[in-house]
C-alpha cells in the first residue's frame, strides 16, 4: 500500500487555507444565458453539422466505450444534432471556440445509431477521468435532465408543465406560473479542535470503515455559518466556535451545491445523534495516516469536496488508492 507522505506535523501546523483543483469547478464553457430565449439562434445553433450534443439518460450520460472508473481518463460520446434521439432538449453554452453544446434528455438510452456502441455513465463513475470542460457539462447536463425528471407537473395547480428557456425554466399553462432549477445549498465543513485534530463521522447508512466530513442542507432563514454551527452540534454534539468559508463544489445528487467550510470547536466532547451519525472521531495526522494504511477506515472519493477539506487539514493529497473510489 501507497504510504501517505508530505503531511504536516501535528504541531506548528500552517493555516494555509488554499484548496487543491477541485473537480466539477473548473469548466471553461460560457453558458451563454442571452440566448436561452432567442428561438432564432436556438434553432440555427442545432442545424449547425459543428454543434456538439450530449445524450443524458437517467443521470447518465454517452460515453466512449472502453472507457471506465478503472482507466486512467475517460470522454464524453457527442453527437451532430441530427444523430440526436428524440428528448427534450437543453442548451448546455459556447466553449471558447464558439461551439454550441446541447443536451437531449432520451427517456432511455439509445440502442441504435452513433450511440449503439456507447456506454451510458453516471457522474460518480466517470466525474475524476473527465477533463475540467467535459466535467462542466457532465454536471450542467445531469443536473437539469434530473431536475426536469422531477418536476413535470406544477407545485401550484398540479397541471402539466412544458420546458422553456432552452431547459432552465419550466412554464405551466394552466396557471402561467414559471418554475426555475432549484439548487440546495448544503454546508459540509472541516472541523478541528485545540490539538489541531479534525472531527470525522462514519453515516448510519454507510459501510463501517467510511469516514467523512460532517454536512448538512442549510434551514429557511439561516445563514450559512449557523448551519455549520448547527449541523455540527445536531449530529456530533460539538460546539463551534469559529467558522471559515473555503470554496464550493456542485453536487448534482440531485440538486445541491456544497459549500466548504473549516471550523474550529470550543468543547471537543462528542455526543452523536444516533441517527444519521452512528459514530465519530477526534483524528491526529497520525491516527488517520494509520487507520488508513490497517485499511480500518475509507477517506472521501477524490470527486468530493470533503477529500480536498481532508487533504487542506492533512497538509498533502491524499493518493487515490487510500480513498473510496
Amino acid at each position: 500500500m501507497t504510504d501517505i507522505v508530505g503531511a504536516r506535523s501535528d504541531q506548528h501546523a500552517p493555516t494555509d487555507r488554499a484548496l487543491p483543483p477541485l473537480v466539477l469547478t473548473g469548466s471553461d464553457v460560457d453558458r451563454a444565458a442571452l440566448h436561452r430565449l432567442d428561438d432564432e439562434w436556438l434553432a440555427a445553433a442545432w442545424q449547425q453539422p459543428s454543434t456538439r450534443t450530449l445524450v443524458v439518460s437517467d443521470a447518465r450520460a454517452a460515453v466512449s466505450t472502453g472507457t471506465g472508473s478503472a482507466a486512467d481518463d475517460a470522454e464524453l460520446l457527442f453527437v451532430p444534432p441530427g444523430s440526436a434521439p428524440e428528448g427534450e432538449r437543453y442548451f448546455l453554452g459556447l466553449d471558447p471556440d464558439g461551439l454550441a453544446y446541447f443536451a437531449v434528455a432520451a427517456e432511455k438510452p439509445p440502442l441504435d445509431g452513433p450511440l449503439a456502441s456507447a456506454r451510458f455513465a453516471g457522474l460518480r463513475e466517470v466525474g475524476t477521468l473527465l477533463s475540467d470542460r467535459q466535467a462542466g457539462l457532465l454536471v450542467h447536463a445531469l443536473g437539469l435532465e434530473s431536475w426536469h425528471r422531477a418536476h413535470g407537473y406544477c407545485g401550484r395547480c398540479g397541471g402539466r408543465t412544458a420546458p422553456g428557456a432552452a431547459g432552465h425554466v419550466r412554464r405551466c399553462p394552466s396557471c402561467g406560473i414559471e418554475h426555475y432549477p432549484r439548487t440546495d445549498p448544503a454546508v459540509i465543513m472541516l472541523i478541528t479542535d485545540a490539538q489541531d485534530r479534525c472531527l470525522l463521522g462514519r453515516r448510519q447508512v454507510q459501510a463501517v470503515s467510511r469516514w467523512s466530513t460532517l454536512a448538512g442542507f442549510v434551514e429557511p432563514g439561516e445563514s450559512l455559518e449557523r448551519a455549520v454551527i448547527r449541523e455540527v452540534a445536531e449530529e456530533a454534539g460539538v460546539t463551534v466556535e469559529s467558522v471559515e468559508y473555503v470554496a464550493s463544489q456542485p453536487w448534482p445528487f440531485p440538486s445541491s451545491i456544497m459549500l466548504g467550510f473549516l471550523g474550529r470547536a470550543s468543547d471537543p466532547r462528542i455526543e452523536v445523534d444516533g441517527d444519521e451519525i452512528a459514530e465519530a472521531r477526534w483524528f491526529s495526522r497520525a491516527d488517520l495516516r494509520a487507520a488508513v494504511e490497517a485499511g480500518e477506515m475509507h477517506l472521501p472519493t477524490g470527486l468530493s469536496i470533503a477529500r480536498r477539506l481532508v487533504e487542506v487539514w492533512y497538509g498533502a493529497p491524499l493518493p487515490d488508492e487510500l480513498g473510496t473510489q
